[in-house]
């Protein structure tokens, strides 16, 4: 029995706890007046023994999962010759991995290397020893914790009480899990930002106008030494994302007002999932669009009026990004405008105000906190996105605010530096944290200033 099945039984042991739990609960309250003489009701009863079921089997198999490999490792070893105990760490994982194989394939018998045959043998016995080791235990602990769970249905147990602090503590845990989680990403990237910033000055690296991050493998070879600076790439990512700002914005919110203020019912019911279906669209569906449609129009009308329109250009890409963000705007906006108080545009109505008055003095600023967040997810989905910029946009990373001209973006870059089977230990691969920490800080400051914004204006309103 595999993990997978394994789990898949743990919850059905689960579901079952809760209807005998339930059960018995009723059954206990028969002699005492009803489920009416129950401090909780039955179904907290049953909530109570699936958790001391399920809970225990769970972190037992997380457990057992994350310890077992080390441990059956350790055991492996004593099977092994002693000359392999001179292999480095990353060779002697490769023999393990082999002998993983090796034992999965059902080969062993055609393995000539004693040696490696009788270790898979014994990976083998290990395996199916721990397997079955795990699978008793495990169902052991769900059906104790079915009959201790079962034994403390009583008329006088505080049931609800104890659900709900269960519950409460596995939404700290949840919480727990998201922070440290996020934590472990930042320090993650700052860790290899600093072994490249130990290579490449931060002030080259920051206030660099070149980008070329192409180097020598070796001393003998011809090749480029290197140029780290990320001005281009950070100036192409503004560039490409306020294009697609530009577009979005007016045309996301304008449609949000009269979504909500003038369409009617059936023309809302129609118009906004159709707005909203541009959200599902895969971006390669997206970037094609860019690159075979959007971009070649572009350059035969700039070539038309006599300008020089590259066949990648910046504007191409922000055009059709600006297309694919505007459901994060006008959804958003759409569902803030609509949820102000009715109170409130009567209010306005009352005094004389017209509905276009009423739109720009009482419902925008009402509705401001939320359509700024709508903005903020747009601009995030904006500097984030790749594959657009790569099919429309190109790879050059050209420093100009020439919409016309080929850029590139931080994202784009990141993925072609970690293209492929990378070694972290060169300037070349390190780049990527380094541009993946300073975006993060980039997003970080937008969304320091986008939350001053909301404040002044919410307390002026307020």
């Amino acid at each position: 029995m595999n993990a997978t099945t394994l789990l898949v039984v743990i919850i059905g042991l689960t579901v079952f706890g809760y209807v005998i739990g339930r059960m018995r609960s009723i059954k206990v309250s028969q002699g005492t007046g009803g489920p009416s003489s129950l401090h909780s009701l039955p179904k907290y009863y049953g909530y109570m023994v699936a958790l001391w079921c399920g809970i225990p089997a769970l972190i037992l198999l997380v457990l057992w999962l994350v310890l077992e490999p080390g441990i059956l490792r350790s055991l492996l070893l004593d099977e092994l010759p002693t000359t392999m105990s001179t292999l480095s760490e990353n060779e002697l994982s490769l023999v393990m991995n082999d002998l993983q194989l090796l034992a999965d394939s059902g080969r062993i018998d055609a393995e000539t290397d004693p040696h490696k045959k009788a270790a898979a043998i014994k990976l083998l016995e290990l395996n199916s020893t721990s397997e079955l080791m795990r699978n008793v235990l495990i169902f052991l602990v769900a059906l104790n914790g079915i009959i201790w769970g079962l034994a403390n249905v009583k008329i006088d147990m505080r049931a609800r009480v104890f659900v709900e602090r269960i519950i409460r503590y596995l939404l700290i845990l949840c919480s727990l899990v998201a922070i440290l989680t996020t934590i472990g990403i930042v320090l993650s990237v700052l860790f290899e930002s600093i072994r490249f910033f130990k290579s490449v000055p931060i002030t080259d690296f920051i206030f660099g106008t070149e980008w070329s991050p192409q180097t020598a493998i070796r001393a003998d070879q011809v090749g480029s030494s290197g140029a780290f600076g990320a001005i281009p790439l950070f100036a192409g990512t503004l560039l490409i994302s306020a294009i697609a700002l530009i577009i979005a914005v007016p045309t996301g919110l304008m449609s949000a007002i009269y979504l909500s203020e003038y369409a009617s019912r059936r023309f809302r019911a129609v118009a906004k999932p159709l707005l909203e279906i541009l959200a599902g669209i895969p971006t390669v569906v997206y970037g094609f669009f860019a690159a075979l449609t959007v971009a070649p129009f572009i350059r035969k009308f700039g070539e038309s009026i006599g300008l020089n329109v590259a066949s990648e250009s910046a504007l191409a890409a922000g055009v059709v990004m600006g297309i694919m963000i505007i459901p994060f705007v006008s959804s958003l906006s759409d569902d803030v405008i609509s949820a102000v108080p009715k109170a409130m545009r009567d209010g306005a109505y009352g005094m004389g105000a017209t509905q276009s008055e009423t739109i720009r003095q009482v419902l925008i600023p009402a509705a401001l906190p939320g359509i700024v967040g709508g903005i903020l997810l747009a601009a995030s989905r904006a500097i984030g996105e790749t594959m657009i910029v790569v099919m429309a946009a190109g790879l050059a990373a050209n420093l100009t605010v020439n919409p016309l001209q080929a850029v590139t973006t931080v994202t784009v870059q990141i993925v072609t530096l970690l293209t492929g089977d990378q070694e972290f230990d060169s300037p070349k691969t390190l780049a990527a944290f380094a541009l993946g920490l300073m975006l993060f800080v980039t997003t970080l400051v937008l969304n320091v200033i986008a939350l001053h914004i909301v404040r002044k204006y919410r307390e002026q309103y307020e």
